[in-house]
């Protein structure tokens, strides 16, 4: 039977060090370990090119070479029989092997000297099986197949954005097995991800933000491609500062706008997927686990096609949006009770704190803020998505933002931060603001930092 690269992709997961043999233009060889045998496609690999020693300068002078890898678990071995085609530094390749190579690194003590200088491009010309012993193997840990047709039939069966987040999180646990994991939307001009659902988590982190290009879910976001690590490295780790409290001062201005990322201490395991809806970058699914090598190249597959499932049901259900349902009685007037709260928002940023804790900001923050307004203004408290999106003052992103999206932001931080005041959703396009204390608006006009 020929092998193929398919049927050894977990020999590819950098988990063994594999070893490459070149020879000079002598005839002289040299054999050596090489980081990284990464998997490109079913005709070629990837190697890690660190540093410049006889193995480049090999290659450059006589293309062909020979990689053994060793499955992870089983440990048979194979014989790759190669042909050098070009070096790649830079682009989603050499981003995702950077990303793997880190982790790989902290995983064997290295992470001060592993540094990726390109990912070196090999054409597969065949594959032999090395004769020896070999464990036989539990198999995968479930039918991945399977689990990713149920989910699919529980986002077809969601009728808005909220339900479909909720659902996404909860089937992947309860069909993938996956416990820790979190939905990620663009806030495309501020170039930056900002969380609006998780799981398996201690505090949500809803409204916690991601810069493009910063750790796995930034690297995966800025370049459009799955990026996945299967052991632990600090240069991937997302800090979870602790707020620190100054509302003793009184000063609002002096607290930090920053929510905690909700992210595990020490994920072993991460693995980051861009959602695309009608072909633009719409948000990140990311998941973890404290487990080395949780995620394999099936794993990958298989939330690649699952992303691809929700991003065609976040279009869908944000045409819906756009029909809204038709008008129903207005709400009755709310009465208030209890001492007032004093809202401030910041105008740098659109941050909303009440009386001293923050809650929000940028475009949610810039929402709530028109909201109360004309609250307070005229006792007002049903609205309208399309009503936000055609308002001037608010500032709006193109139609590429999800104003949905945002809407349920500051829904789950409202519910997380403030007993007294919520948004409901009274209707596809409609919602309602429910205020329960008297309020005192303060527009803080200068700007402050964080």
């Amino acid at each position: 039977m020929t092998l193929t690269l398919d049927a050894i992709r977990e020999c590819l997961e950098g988990s063994v060090p594999s070893t490459i043999a070149t020879c000079a233009q002598d005839g002289t060889p040299n054999v050596t370990y090489v980081s990284q045998v990464d998997y490109v496609d079913p005709q070629h690999v990837a190697l890690s090119f660190q540093f410049f020693n006889k193995t480049r300068e090999n290659i450059l002078a006589n293309p062909q070479a020979t990689a053994v890898v060793a499955h992870p678990e089983s440990a048979a071995t194979y014989r790759l029989f190669l042909r050098y085609l070009r070096t790649e530094s830079d682009g989603v390749l050499f981003q995702r092997m950077k990303a793997k190579l880190a982790g790989i690194a902290s995983h064997s003590g290295m992470a001060g000297v592993f540094k990726l200088r390109g990912a070196d491009i090999y054409r597969v010309l065949r594959i032999e099986a090395i004769p020896g012993p070999a464990v036989t193997t539990a198999g995968p840990r479930r039918n991945l197949l399977a689990a990713l047709r149920a989910t699919c039939a529980r986002l077809n069966a969601c009728g808005d954005l909220a339900a479909l987040f909720d659902e996404t999180l909860a089937a992947l646990e309860e069909q993938f097995g996956i416990r820790h994991a979190m939905m990620l939307m663009l806030d495309e001009k501020q170039q930056r991800l900002y969380t609006v659902a998780s799981r398996g988590y201690p505090a949500s982190g809803v409204g916690s933000e991601i810069a493009l290009g910063h750790g796995v879910i930034g690297v995966a976001a800025e370049h459009g491609a799955p990026i996945r690590i299967a052991h632990m490295t600090s240069e991937y780790a997302y800090g979870r500062t602790q707020r620190e409290t100054t509302a003793a001062a009184g000063l609002a201005d002096q607290l930090q706008r920053e929510i905690p990322f909700p992210g595990l201490p020490e994920a072993h395991s991460q693995l980051a997927v861009p959602v695309l809806a009608a072909g633009r970058l719409a948000g990140v699914l990311y998941v973890e686990s404290p487990e080395d090598r949780r995620y394999t190249y099936d794993d990958e597959d298989a939330m690649v096609a699952f992303a691809a499932q929700l991003g065609t049901s976040m279009q869908l259900l944000r045409q819906a949006e756009d029909a809204e349902d038709p008008a129903r009685e207005p709400a009755a007037p709310q009465a208030s009770a209890g001492a007032a709260v004093t809202v401030r928002r910041y105008v740098a940023d659109d941050s909303v704190f009440i009386d001293d804790d923050y809650l929000i900001k940028g475009v949610a923050g810039a929402i709530l803020w028109k909201l109360l307004s004309d609250h307070l203004r005229s006792g007002r408290a049903d609205f309208t998505n399309r009503e936000l999106r055609l308002d001037p003052s608010l500032h709006l992103p193109d139609v590429a933002d999800n104003l949905e999206a945002r809407l349920i932001l500051l829904a789950r931080r409202l519910a997380e931060r403030c007993d007294f005041m919520a948004i409901e959703k009274t209707g596809r396009g409609r919602f309602r603001l429910k205020v329960g204390r008297p309020l005192k608006l303060v527009d803080m006009a200068r700007p402050t930092a964080a």
